[in-house]
């Protein structure tokens, strides 16, 4: 009887080992994922800068000047109101609306202005700085200054364009109707102009061209033949 209880407990062994064997054994858990390196944003682009004067528009060099009083609060050739703290500017041919950026070479700072009026119709400056933006580049003790201006945007809507060549500025009018005159039969076409400021100038434009170049070229043979130096320039002449 003992070996068979034997025999009965061996066999009760073994079967509980065969089902310790067969039992499932969970898997280890997975190893934590190498953590993804973190990408760089990319570098925000700077905005595009404002057309180059060099992108086929409009650059000149020559002496600026600024401009106040009496000038501010009168309306400027353009129709609206002349406020020197604003970014705007006098220019004898660029169209009106048109957008420059004025760079000082003494002082080597730069200003961003649109033309709405007309000027200086003083021989030998190329344009007239409103009063803070003479103050944008140091201009204002000085007064004058050598400057390159670069057209960076042309107005919308183009004006005709029509230029004639200044060659007189007279207090007394009468003294520009006798030039006037004198031009006019050399000249064919020529006309008195009203010029406000501190005191009322007139100006003698002669011709009527329709391109700038055919306007230095009268510029030309009108300081040619006048014998001597002559302040003759062009200007726009602007539809009123």
């Amino acid at each position: 009887m003992r070996s068979v209880g034997t025999v009965v407990a061996l066999a009760l062994l073994l079967s509980a080992c065969a089902h310790k064997k067969q039992a499932a054994i969970p898997p280890p858990p997975p190893a934590p994922a190498a953590p993804t390196p973190a990408v760089p944003a990319p570098a925000s682009v700077p905005p595009s800068a404002p057309p180059s004067a060099a992108a086929s528009l409009y650059t000149e060099t020559g002496l600026a000047s600024w401009y106040g009083h009496p000038y501010h609060g009168r309306p400027a050739a353009n129709g609206e109101i002349y406020d020197m703290e604003q970014m705007v500017a006098a220019h004898r041919t660029l169209p009106f609306n048109t957008w420059v950026r004025v760079f000082d070479l003494d002082s080597n700072k730069s200003v961003d202005l649109r033309i709405i009026d007309r000027g200086p119709f003083v021989d030998g400056r190329i344009i007239d700085l409103s009063h803070a933006a003479a103050q944008v580049v140091d201009m204002i003790g000085p007064g004058t200054a050598r400057v390159r201006v670069e057209v960076l945007r042309w107005p919308e809507v183009p004006e005709a364009n029509i230029f004639a060549v200044q060659v007189g500025l007279f207090r007394d009018r009468s003294n520009a109707e006798r030039l006037r005159q004198q031009m006019e039969s050399r000249y064919g076409a020529a006309r008195v102009i009203l010029r406000q400021g501190d005191q009322q100038r007139w100006s003698v434009l002669v011709g009527s061209q329709v391109s700038e170049n055919q306007a230095r070229a009268l510029a030309t043979r009108i300081r040619q033949e006048s014998g001597e130096k002559s302040a003759a320039f062009v200007v726009r002449v602007d539809a009123t």
